[in-house]
């Protein structure tokens, strides 16, 4: 149902608010730019640090804007079941096609809480699920393919964001059950696809779209081969973006650069630092997007 480059878009600020006037200009580029689908308020988007006023009120920003042309796919995960359920409820009343849910974090259920956990807003919720598994972000606990697998079997459970990091992981879950596999790791995209991944949650296509779906778009035709140019194009920024310090703060410094957005974060995030700011600087500057 959903496959190819869907972009995790970056929440801009100004003075402390959300700034939907920028929110709505990154949108209208996305839409020019052929991305297959939006994610608002997942981790780049900074939910953490959104009210749940705010986060419903950039998804339905989002949906608007976005006006049908391709799928909105809203973060509204979160680590009490509950508010999960109400956040995803309200996404489909504003029109949103899919729900984004990360594995609940801190609270680090067993795999039969995950499960519970996911049946529980997939039973209620009549919305496609897309699960987020990133154990990183949740101190170390994650999905098992097991979990996963068992999951999928609900029709409302429609594809995975697999940012473990891990090709067998990903291997796991495909030989298990048929589940749409994205990436969510940029630099991981390609050789996912290899053990079936479909496309990609990116960040990197907040800045470049169009390059990010020239491979994934050589991906679902199968021509894996030449999907390696675009990957080899896109490696050494993609994995700046992402280990020069915490997601989103790379790319929010990289869109100030390219006067996108502000490189406004909230706390506790903080700003990239000046040395690490200097290459990110080279590395956009090496891609071609600064002179």
């Amino acid at each position: 149902m959903f496959s190819g480059t869907l972009v995790a878009l970056i929440t801009p600020f100004s003075d402390g608010q959300v700034d939907y006037e920028t929110l709505s200009e990154l949108v209208e580029f996305h839409l020019e730019s052929g991305t297959d689908g939006i994610v608002p308020v997942g981790t780049t988007g900074e939910s953490p640090t959104l009210s749940h006023k705010e986060n419903k009120e950039v998804v339905e920003h989002v949906v608007n804007v976005v006006d049908g042309q391709i799928p909105v796919i809203a973060g509204t995960g979160s680590n009490s079941t509950a508010e999960a359920i109400e956040m995803t409820t309200f996404a489909k009343k504003v029109g949103a096609d899919a729900s984004l849910q990360v594995a609940p974090y801190y609270n680090k259920p067993t795999q039969e809480g995950f499960y519970q956990h996911f049946k529980a807003i997939a039973d209620e919720v009549d919305l496609p699920m897309v699960l987020y598994n990133i154990p990183g972000r949740c101190g170390g606990s994650g999905l098992t393919a097991e979990t996963v697998a068992q999951l999928a079997e609900h029709e409302n459970v429609v594809a995975i964001k697999e940012a473990t990091g891990k090709l067998d992981m990903a291997s796991e879950i495909a030989t298990r059950c048929d589940i749409t596999i994205l990436s969510g790791d940029d630099s991981l995209t390609l050789p996912l696809a290899s053990v079936g991944g479909k496309g990609v949650i990116s960040v990197v296509a907040n800045i470049v779209p169009a390059d990010v779906k020239a491979m994934t778009d050589l991906i679902l035709e199968g021509d894996l081969i030449s999907a390696r140019k675009w990957h080899r194009k896109l490696f050494t920024l993609s994995k700046n973006l992402l280990s020069l310090s915490t997601n989103p703060i790379p790319i929010k410094a990289a869109m100030a650069m390219l006067n996108m957005a502000s490189d406004e974060m909230r706390l506790p995030m903080t700003e990239l630092e000046d040395a690490k700011r200097e290459i990110l600087h080279k590395a956009l500057k090496d891609y071609g997007l600064l002179a």
